[in-house]
């Protein structure tokens, strides 16, 4: 009988989860990935990137740009973050994936205001356009994580293990 291969995801513990926190602490840009509507086809782009009161992904899409509309007509996305470092291979440093839905935030409420303030704590020079008519903030609801932490070093993180305190998990 043949052997079945060891499974390469490692049990999530307090290590991958301050990693993958300090991963999207730190992230500036992020690869967001959409469904293109009319071709059904992935789409991949670079967005700027902020966190939330929680610590989750938000940004701020114009209505000019592709992957707006497709946000719109299906939320659901996926979110890469993580650079290469400067040296060696790029594939063993750290990275997540996330899987999200995107939920535009209306300008009318206390969220938008709150989450506005956030995220020009964190891009100050967006203060130029964050408030012409097509941009929007868009707060992204994090369905499951993937963590590759690098060589042999993958798990599968929830979206309480993103915020939860080491030791304290979901």
């Amino acid at each position: 009988m043949p052997q079945q291969p060891a499974n390469p995801i490692r049990p999530t513990d307090d290590e991958a989860r301050f990693l993958a926190r300090n991963l999207l602490a730190s992230a500036k840009f992020a690869a967001l990935g959409v469904l293109e509507p009319k071709a059904r086809a992935p789409l991949v782009t670079r967005i700027a990137i902020a966190r939330d009161d929680a610590g989750l992904p938000m940004s701020l899409v114009s209505d000019l740009s592709h992957h707006t509309r497709a946000l719109r007509l299906d939320p659901v996305c996926s979110i890469l973050i993580g650079e290469p470092g400067q040296t060696g291979d790029p594939l063993t440093h750290p990275r997540i994936t996330l899987q999200c839905v995107a939920h535009f935030l209306a300008r009318d409420g206390e969220t938008h205001d709150r989450l506005r303030g956030c995220y020009l704590a964190q891009r100050p020079k967006a203060k130029l356009y964050i408030d012409f008519g097509d941009f929007h903030l868009v707060q992204f609801s994090v369905t499951a994580a993937y963590l590759n932490g690098g060589f042999g070093k993958a798990f599968i993180l929830s979206p309480g293990d993103l915020t939860a305190e080491p030791g304290h998990h979901t």
